[in-house]
């Protein structure tokens, strides 16, 4: 699936989602880009394309009752599983139900938008950095994103990815090596963040070991994503914070 709008899971797929794969998978990696984004008490926070909601949870959680976190996803399914979950863990954060490529904000809305393994997936990847460039605050308001980087450092789903393109076809093999991985190459994503007007672009390769449970095995696939810093450009600051600039 290429398209944001593809994703307008069934209700029982966006619970397994959270059962399955937000332990495994998008939990790591969500404490990470939190901790990138240096949060800071009063942060009016925006995750974009937030799924069943586990960065936006911890964000939550890191603010401590400071400031506000807003998900926005568009499917309604997550959305009401990200909605539950946030209410049994008893953390305020608003979500809303929208498109990235029209982000239903006013300008200047937000300090902070953070966006895990999403970009890949919109139907228009600048028109969606321009959106969440303009709700940003423009003096110091952050960006942090994550994609995947390139699938052959993952080995699971590169050998998937062999597979299908072996045994049925190369375009069984595209929703892999175009979906998740559609955004890997560095330079690419630097010229989409930088085209949407942000300056101060940091990009760094993070690597994990992920372990699947699998009946009576366990097994690790290597999952790196791409993580984006980038400050706002409307009004750029001197000096952007130490953790933007590792």
């Amino acid at each position: 699936m290429t398209a944001q709008s593809d994703w307008n899971f069934l209700t029982s797929v966006a619970e397994n989602y959270e059962r399955n794969l937000v332990p495994i998978i998008f939990a790591p990696w969500a404490d990470e880009l939190v901790e990138t984004a240096c949060l800071r008490q009063g942060d009016r926070v925006l995750d974009v394309a937030c799924g069943t909601g586990i960065v936006a949870r911890i964000a939550a959680r890191k603010l401590g009752g400071t400031g506000s976190v807003t998900g926005l996803d568009v499917s309604a399914p997550m959305i009401m599983v990200a909605r539950a979950t946030a209410l049994t863990e008893g953390l305020a954060v608003e979500w809303r139900e929208a498109s990235a490529v029209e982000l239903p904000f006013p300008e200047a809305t937000f300090d902070v938008v953070l966006c895990q393994s999403g970009l890949q997936f919109f139907p228009d990847r600048p028109a969606s950095l321009r959106e969440m460039h303009r709700v940003l605050e423009p003096a110091g308001g952050r960006l942090i994103l994550s994609v995947w980087g390139p699938i052959e450092r993952s080995r699971g789903f590169a050998v998937a990815a062999d597979a299908l393109a072996r045994h049925i076809g190369p375009e069984a093999a595209g929703p892999i090596t175009s979906g998740a991985f559609g955004l890997s190459d560095a330079d690419e994503l630097r010229a989409l963040v930088s085209d949407a007007n942000f300056k101060n672009i940091t990009v760094r390769a993070s690597v994990k070991s992920l372990r699947y449970r699998r009946l009576t095995s366990l097994y690790s696939v290597t999952s790196p994503f791409r993580r984006w810093a980038a400050q706002s450009a409307k009004r750029v600051r001197v000096h952007a914070p130490r953790c933007l600039l590792k």
